[in-house]
Parts: structure tokens; C-alpha cells; sequence
């Protein structure tokens, strides 16, 4: 398409010369014949050649007109074509990519089912041959195990044997790795660093209106930046120099710009939102603790495996605004539970 326009282009350019070749000879001969009968004293006669030469000069100049209006429309066409082309050119290659990376999430994705199966199919076998461990309960008085066993290795292979060995030997360990395993896939409020902080300042997001921006005491060197969608529900008065619960393994983030160190937690309702009141007492951070939970919070959570997001339907308002987690309250040890202030049978987010 190009080689055609850029042919037709120089045919009119070829055609342009000619023509004003043209009207240069006969606009010379016009002037020399002018200047000779001027010089004669004579003045130039009148006759139909000069109006013939007039209109072809005429017909000569709308040509040109038109030419040149084509060759700006040829142009800009030229020109819009190419742009077409290097769009068209961008658009592919950003397809292309695209379907990188959507191949890469399926990828990723079909790696995380096949390992969570082979997690589900470790843990079952764990769990079926971990029992077969003999325990002997009191040591004076002779165990037949030995004896039992010793008949039995002349009917096991040479691999049953093995692992009989390896499952006498450290049935603490197995026993362990399920419990590990099991923690991993099905976790629970333990993995939760929830504190007490209090509220040193309070601030409106320069770029929202919705969300206060934050400065926290959490008991450590520094105050934390927490940013909050509060500013619809609770004026910032209420907030200052107030305690409240705070998520505080929650990796840090920006929020419309600001980075968030922290999750204030709130109770909510299909009505408002209202930040946890921890018990009478209770100082910058002091741990939030469950009862029948007692295992330790991770450093940091992990985005990928969204743990809080996971534990969010457990976590609620009882009718007495009590938070809880499966019906365990919020508890801060020795000071007492944490709840709501006006919120019951509510969610917490």
C-alpha cells in the first residue's frame, strides 16, 4: 500500500515540473513579445490568442490548486497509516505479553493444587501409620514388642522393615510435622500479632476523604502509620489519644499513597464502623490473646496465603458486643475482653 501511494505521489510530482515548465516558456514568450512591441512604440494587439492564454493559464493554476489539496490529503493519509502501523505494532506486542502472563498464573495456579494435594495426601499417611507406634506405658514389665516384631521381620519385605524402623525411632517427630502441616493448612487466630496502640494523632488523607491517616504508640521505639477508613464513621476528635486493637504483622503498604504500617480493626454492621475498645487498663502493646490458641504469631504474614482474610468469617460481635473468634473472646490477660461499643451480632474487618 505504501509502494502504491509513494508511486502516484511522484507520478504528480513528475507531472507538476512539466506543467510549470510550461507556463514559464509561455509567460517568457509573452514578456519578450511585450517588451518588442513596446520598444516599437506599439502598443500589444488585442486577439483571441491572449484570452486562450489566459484561460489555459487559468485551467494551468486550478490544476496546481488541486494538486497540491492531494498531495496534504496524500500525506496526511501517509502519515495516519504509519501511525496505524506503530499502533497496531504495540497492541500486539501487549497481547503478547498478556498472554505471558496469564499462561504464568495458570502455571502457578496448577502448581498450587498439585501441592495441596500432595499436602492433604501427606498428612492422611502421616496421620494412618504415626498410631502404629507401640508405646510402652510401664517400663518394669517386659514389653513383647520385640519378640512380635522379630517374627514379623521374616514376613515383611526389607522396605516394611525400614520404615517400621524409621516410625519407631522418631514418632515425636512425626507427630510433629503433622502438626505443622496441619497449622499451615487450616490457620487460625494464633497467627494473628493483634496489639493494643494508642492514638497519638489523627489526620484526613490528603487524596481521600474517606480515610484518616493515623499516628500509633504500639509500645515500641516508634509510633506506626496506620491509614484507616474511619473518616465517614467516627469524627477525629473521638480517635485522639484513644486505645484501640491493631493487626501488627500485616505487611506494609501503600494507601492511595500513603504507606500503612498496621490494621486498625473494627466491628461493623450493614449501618457504621467502630473501632475495638480494649478493657479498662490496658497499655500500648499488650498482646490480644485467645484462649485454646495459644500458638505464637508469625513475623509476618504472607499476602499470598491470605490468612486474615481466611479467619475474617470467624471473627465477630457477640450480643453483648464481645469480640470473639469462634466464640472465643478477645482477651487481654488479666485486664480483661475486648468488644464494641455499640455494635452486637455485627462482623469484623
Amino acid at each position: 500500500m505504501l509502494t502504491m501511494l509513494a508511486e502516484r505521489e511522484r507520478e504528480r510530482e513528475r507531472e507538476r515540473e512539466r506543467s510549470v515548465l510550461w507556463l514559464l516558456s509561455s509567460v517568457s514568450q509573452r514578456l519578450c513579445f511585450s517588451a518588442g512591441v513596446s520598444m516599437a512604440g506599439k502598443s500589444p494587439p488585442e486577439s483571441n490568442v491572449d484570452l486562450k492564454e489566459e484561460e489555459r493559464m487559468m485551467e494551468f493554476l486550478t490544476q496546481q490548486v488541486q494538486l497540491l489539496k492531494e498531495k496534504a490529503m496524500l500525506q496526511a493519509s501517509v502519515r495516519e497509516e504509519k501511525k496505524l502501523l506503530v499502533e497496531n505494532g504495540k497492541l500486539k506486542k501487549d497481547i503478547d505479553e498478556l498472554k505471558g502472563k496469564l499462561q504464568e498464573i495458570r502455571r502457578k495456579k496448577s502448581m498450587k493444587l498439585h501441592q495441596e494435594r500432595v499436602l492433604t495426601a501427606t498428612i492422611t499417611e502421616i496421620k494412618t501409620t504415626a498410631p502404629e507406634v507401640p508405646l510402652q506405658t510401664d517400663p518394669s514389665q517386659p514389653s513383647t514388642a520385640p519378640t512380635a516384631q522379630r517374627s514379623a521381620t521374616h514376613t515383611h519385605s526389607e522396605g516394611r522393615r525400614r520404615r517400621d524402623r524409621r516410625g519407631a525411632a522418631c514418632p515425636a517427630d512425626r507427630l510433629s510435622a503433622v502438626s505443622i502441616l496441619e497449622r499451615d493448612h487450616r490457620p487460625d487466630v494464633s497467627r494473628l500479632d493483634l496489639r493494643i496502640g494508642r492514638i497519638l494523632t489523627v489526620r484526613k488523607h490528603p487524596d481521600s476523604e474517606s480515610l484518616y491517616v493515623q499516628e500509633v504508640d504500639l509500645g515500641e521505639p516508634s509510633p506506626r502509620t496506620v491509614v484507616s477508613g474511619l473518616a465517614s464513621h467516627v469524627a477525629p476528635e473521638q480517635l485522639q489519644d484513644s486505645l484501640a486493637v491493631l493487626l501488627c504483622n500485616v505487611k506494609p503498604a501503600k494507601v492511595r499513597g500513603v504507606q500503612s504500617q498496621a490494621r486498625l480493626v473494627c466491628a461493623v454492621n450493614q449501618d457504621k464502623m467502630e473501632p475495638l475498645d480494649p478493657p479498662t487498663g490496658a497499655q500500648p502493646g499488650d498482646r490480644v490473646t485467645f484462649q485454646n490458641y495459644p500458638g505464637e504469631a508469625e513475623r509476618e504474614l504472607n499476602p499470598k496465603r491470605r490468612i486474615w482474610e481466611r479467619l475474617l468469617p470467624d471473627l465477630r460481635t457477640d450480643a453483648k458486643g464481645v469480640a470473639n473468634y469462634k466464640g472465643v473472646a478477645f482477651e487481654v490477660r488479666g485486664k480483661g475482653l475486648c468488644r464494641a461499643a455499640t455494635i452486637s451480632n455485627g462482623g469484623i474487618k
